[in-house]
This record gives C-alpha cells, structure tokens and sequence, in this order.
C-alpha cells in the first residue's frame, strides 16, 4: 500500500474512475492546468485533456451545465472550491437537482458529484469562505451527504459517490488535506450509507466527522491512559445514516458525544441525536453535543475560537462519567 495524503487520495480516486469510465468528466474553477487551488486535480487535464475543463467564476452556470450532462448519461463531478460557494448554485441543487429524479418518475437520473472544500475557517479565510454546509444538505430530500475524514475514506467514497446514480455532496476538509496514512493501491469502494467503527470502547459512544474524528481519537488515547475507553464511530455518509451502527453502539454504552463543525443551533448533531432518541430512547442515560459557537466564522487566528476543540471534546465526555 501506498502513503498518501488525503490531497492525494482525492487525486487518485479522480484519475481511477476518469480511466474507468469515459462518461466522467471534471468541471471547475482552477481544475485543469493550475490542478485545482489545492492541487486535487494536478497533472489530470495533461492526462485527459477536455474532460477536465476549467469553468469560469460561476458556480450557478456550471452546477447547471453538470445537471445537464448528468440527465443525457454523462457523470460529472464539480469541484467547489470554498464551502461557501455552493449558496451561488442552490437553485439548480436544490429545486431542480434535488427533485428532477423524482417529479421525473426516476426518468431522469442525475448521477453526479459535487466535491466541496469545507474547513477553511482553520486557516483564518474567514466568514464568506468557511462554512460547513454538510448539515444544510441534509436537511434537503434527494440528495446524499458524504463526509470524508481520513485519506483511505477519500478514496473509496470518492469512487462511490462517481459510481452512484445518485446526486452526492461530497464533502472534503482542507484542515485533513495533508494528513497521511496508508491508503491500498487496487481498487477499492466503500459503501454509502455505511458507518465505521474505528475505536471500540464501553464508557461513552462518540460520533465524530472530518477534522473531529481525528481530534476525537487522541482526546480516546489520552483518556485510555486513565482507563477509560470510548467508542468512536466515523459515519461516512450523514445522509443516509446508518442509524443501526450507531444505535447498537449506544445501546451498549448508554453514552453519546456527537461532535461536528456545524454551529449547534438546528445543526447535524441535532439531526443525529434525533435518530438516536428515536431508537434508543430507553436505553440512553447521557448525551452530549459539541459543535462551533452560532456565529460567522471570524478571520483569521479568531477562527478557531469559534471551532469545536480537543478541549471541548473531553469536557464533554468527562461530564457524562
């Protein structure tokens, strides 16, 4: 197996499935010769020439262009380069990608990608350009939510979500895009709509996406050292969620920790715990949610004191002991 970061794990699901299938293509601003602003494209458009094309600054003209090829059998996938842009093409994801499949009876089929860059707050690019926007794309029916948080997840949810019939958001972290590991070499494909257990514990079961996971998993190492040990579960995709990993996890503990980046107020952790109460009302003592302050993600340094930390993390396990 190879090292990769998750940058590179993003590449190399993109150069996979472009070599795969003749119908995908790559539409963007930046993605062809420049490689994308953060080099997720890099060296594809000297490989595949026009089916990686670079789109002008409008988000509402080319989400609207992949809607289309997607219905006439192509299988676009759009970069967004700042999570924050994806509020210029709502019209085409929402009121018209969202439900043509539907009031189409499933005539039509959108299999499309949308990859948007989240994360950004954590290197200060402020309020019109870090956003977390998953958890509004759950709210919306039609639509499948991917939350990507390690490299090996990048590349087997890419793939999927490319191979799917269905519109995905697919949802990377720039904070995640240097973080390495092994990733295998052969193709691979991880299903949607299925979570991970990536730590097993007994004490408190915690969900944790991106950037969290990872924080979430040191925040277990250290606690593990005074014997406490939590579960940790990576749900991959928020929408479908696979409520029945989660739901035997908390059975077993009767102890949740649901830690996102989306503001707290009508947020994916609420969405989540909803579930949860639904199916494990009985069986839960505890719950915790942590997420960002109900604010606009400030410039620079200020953007992380707005952001859920380590710190807010352990607090809010060690509350529920």
């Amino acid at each position: 197996m190879a090292i990769l970061s998750y940058r590179q794990a993003i590449n190399k699901a993109l150069e996979e499935e472009l070599e795969r299938d003749e119908k995908v293509f790559i539409i963007g601003v930046d993605v062809g010769e420049p490689g994308g602003p953060f080099l997720a494209t890099k060296d594809l458009k000297k490989k595949f020439g026009d089916r990686v094309r670079d789109a002008p600054i409008n988000e509402a003209g080319f989400v609207g262009l992949a809607i289309g090829a997607g219905a006439a059998g192509g299988r676009p996938v759009v970069e967004i380069m700042f999570s924050n842009f994806s509020y210029l093409a709502m019209d085409q994801l929402v009121n018209q990608a969202a439900k043509l499949p539907l009031i189409s009876n499933a005539q039509i089929k959108l299999p499309i990608t949308i990859r948007i860059l989240e994360g950004a707050g954590h290197f200060g690019a402020g309020p019109q350009h870090s956003d977390f926007v998953h958890g509004i794309f759950c709210s919306i029916p039609g639509l499948v939510v991917v939350c990507a948080s390690t490299p090996y997840d990048a590349k087997g949810l890419l793939k999927a979500a490319i191979r799917d019939d269905r519109l995905v958001i697919f949802c990377e972290h720039l904070a995640l895009y240097r973080d390495k590991e092994e990733v295998p070499d052969e193709d691979y494909v991880l299903p949607l709509g299925k979570a991970e257990i990536v730590r097993k514990g007994e004490e408190v079961t915690v969900i944790a996406t991106q950037l969290m996971l990872k924080y979430s998993l040191e925040v277990a190492e250290k606690l593990s050292k005074e014997g406490i040990e939590i579960e940790i579960i990576n749900p991959r995709t928020l929408n479908p969620l696979d409520i029945q990993t989660i739901s035997s996890s908390v059975k077993k503990t009767g102890k949740v920790v649901i830690v996102d980046e989306t503001p707290t107020s009508y947020s994916t952790q609420a969405g989540i715990l909803a579930k949860i109460m639904e199916n494990c009302f009985y069986d839960l003592e505890a719950f915790k949610i942590v997420g960002s302050l109900d604010l606009p993600i400030p410039s620079g340094k200020l953007g992380t004191e707005v952001l859920p930390s380590k710190e807010a993390i352990e607090k809010a396990i060690r509350s529920m002991l």
